[in-house]
């Protein structure tokens, strides 16, 4: 009996891991498949000296197409569907990428729908690349024959959030630039300018101003003891991050933020809005509603927001209908429960959440231009009072001085 390391997808698409003991690799994939797995990939276990195994191996550099690549991919893929067959479509975008590591991907898939697999199971082998939600759809295009419209409809969806992303990128790139360089100036003006400045002042036989005594104190802190608060900032980074790892502890962490008055709000709206332009996409698409809340609850980063959308799901498999579960959730906008009220009420859900999803973007949108024009200016100002306090603490002894040589 021989041990075979194997990377498997589950019937609702997650990724599974492990070993299995069989006399032939050809029998630890039928073991595989009567446990309803589908194998992605089997070899040998490593034992002592040899190879690592595949998780381990997998776990430390995955391949895989970037939100960027996708989206071109599914566009490229949309477009050549409706001229040509799939299998060429799929081998001309893969041959025309210069990246190695796409066109090993895109191959692979290839290969599988040569072998006779459909898209989704050849996707499958990529689980990486592709992750559930998008495997789901183009299952659904598959069965209702209609994949170069689900396509077409993929690569709207993903261009949407890849703009959505984009403006997030562009509008927070700015004040995090000028905040860094902010601190850096006020650093360097405390370590490096303060002290030769002090030097002056040693002989001067009279009591420092308050304001400049204070200066002199703090850069001479961190002149000394820089190296002692960037290990305590990264200790506290460390810990952070570890006690995030712990699922009660980050459920209680994500609840909060999204109690934060303006963070909160945005993080609240953009999900939202991603959720209904998801949903509205999967629904137009004929994919099942319950399959759909399912798949993009496992997209959702923020823990409190998970478990509301994991609630919703479980609401709709019940029987309850969708409007309702977001009402009773709480945490939605109510013009996203609104319309979808309205859309189940005249059977056009998809165009009502779209509609939904269009509205939250906008507001974000507005949103955060409104804020960050507002945080720009406000960044400058407190860069300028610590600067001037900076200033203002070195020329009051000059200006002491000068009143004492001017009372002689």
């Amino acid at each position: 009996m021989s041990e075979y390391d194997y990377l498997a997808l589950d019937p609702a698409g997650r990724e599974r891991r492990g070993s299995v003991r069989a006399p032939s690799i050809e029998e630890a994939r039928a073991r595989l498949g009567a446990r309803r797995l589908f194998v992605v990939r089997i070899e040998s276990g490593g034992g002592p000296g040899g190879a690592a195994p595949l998780a381990s191996r997998r776990a430390l550099f995955t391949p895989r197409l970037g939100a960027k690549q996708l989206t071109l991919f599914t566009r490229q893929l949309a477009t050549l569907t409706q001229v040509s067959p799939l299998e060429e479509a799929l081998r001309t975008i893969a041959r025309q990428d210069e990246r190695e590591a796409v066109r090993r991907i895109l191959g692979t898939v290839h290969a599988a729908v040569l072998e006779g697999r459909r898209l989704s199971d050849a996707m499958a082998r990529e689980p990486a690349s592709f992750p559930p939600l998008y495997r789901a759809m183009v299952a659904a295009g598959e069965a209702s024959g209609t994949l170069p419209q689900i396509l077409e409809r993929l690569s709207a969806l993903l261009e949407r959030q890849a703009e959505v992303r984009g403006k997030v990128l562009s509008a927070l790139a700015y004040p995090i630039v000028l905040a860094f360089v902010a601190l850096f100036v006020v650093i360097a003006l405390m370590m490096f300018v303060v002290p030769k400045v002090v030097e002056q002042f040693d002989t001067i036989g009279q009591q420092l101003p308050l304001l400049t005594r204070l200066v002199i104190g703090l850069s001479g802190f961190l002149t000394s003891w820089w190296w002692a608060l960037a290990l305590a900032l990264g200790a506290a980074v460390l810990v952070g991050v570890q006690a995030l790892r712990d699922e009660a502890l980050r459920l209680k962490f994500d609840t909060a933020w999204l109690r934060l008055p303006l963070i909160g709000r945005l993080t609240r709206d953009l999900h939202a809005a991603r959720m209904a332009r998801t949903l509205s996409t999967m629904v137009a698409g004929r994919l099942p509603l319950l399959e759909g809340l399912k798949l993009t609850t496992q997209t959702v980063h923020n823990r409190a927001l998970r478990a509301a959308s994991a609630d919703i799901a479980e609401a709709v498999r019940t029987g309850g209908s969708l409007s309702a579960a977001l009402r009773k959730a709480g945490i939605f906008p109510p013009l996203l429960v609104y319309l979808a009220t309205s859309g189940e009420a005249s059977g056009k859900l998809d165009v009502m959440l779209e509609r939904a999803a269009d509205y939250l973007e906008r507001e974000f949108d507005g949103f955060t231009s409104t804020a960050l024009s507002l945080l720009e200016p406000l960044i400058i100002i407190v860069m300028g009072a610590v600067v001037a306090l900076i200033v203002l603490s070195i020329l009051l002894p000059i200006l002491q001085l000068d009143t004492l040589a001017g009372g002689m």
